[in-house]
């Protein structure tokens, strides 16, 4: 819904993951043990390593893994790109400012996996780079009270999917 909601006003839509080498030589070291014993996290190829469907902008779409991992961005649709991000925040090591940048983007709404991980590193940085910030409330999963408390106390405005949906009609 959100997504499709983003496309319809014409926002730019950045869809960040992480893809981790079979060797297990551009893995964080938390789970480089792990990959390199065989553990297919993220790893191209797998399923874990793709978009959910619902997020696709159309059938057909997939991830070129070689191009990402070259630190590429790829073309989803208009206004639309993935990135590989080699660490938990979205802008470590990525190009990700120059082409929020580019678009004229001053506010960031953050939906995703783990709050307590790649989200929370990724709003931090958007913070570092005095993006405003919404946190998808119902769309980012580990998310927990205390959490919501600290990320308003940096700024961060709290919104359920809907309301931001509405929002940017």
């Amino acid at each position: 819904m959100l997504a499709a909601a983003f496309r319809r006003a014409q926002l730019p839509i950045a869809h960040m993951l992480p893809l981790y080498k079979s060797d297990g030589s551009n893995v964080d070291l938390c789970r480089r043990s792990a990959v390199e014993q065989g553990a297919a996290i993220v790893r191209p190829g797998t399923a874990g390593a793709e978009l959910a469907p619902s997020l696709l902008p159309g059938p057909g779409v997939s991830l070129d893994a070689d191009l990402l991992l070259s630190g590429a961005p790829q073309m989803l649709g208009p206004k639309e790109w993935a990135m590989h991000k080699p660490r938990w925040g979205a802008f470590f090591q990525t190009s990700l400012e120059q082409h929020l940048r580019a678009f004229g983007v001053t506010s960031i709404a953050f939906v995703g996996c783990n709050f307590p991980n790649c989200p929370r590193a990724s709003i931090y940085e958007s913070s570092e780079r005095d993006f405003r910030i919404v946190l998808v409330t119902d769309a980012i999963s580990g998310l927990y009270d205390r959490a919501q408390e600290e990320m308003r106390g940096i700024g961060v405005m709290p919104m359920s999917a809907e309301e931001l949906a509405l929002a940017i009609v």
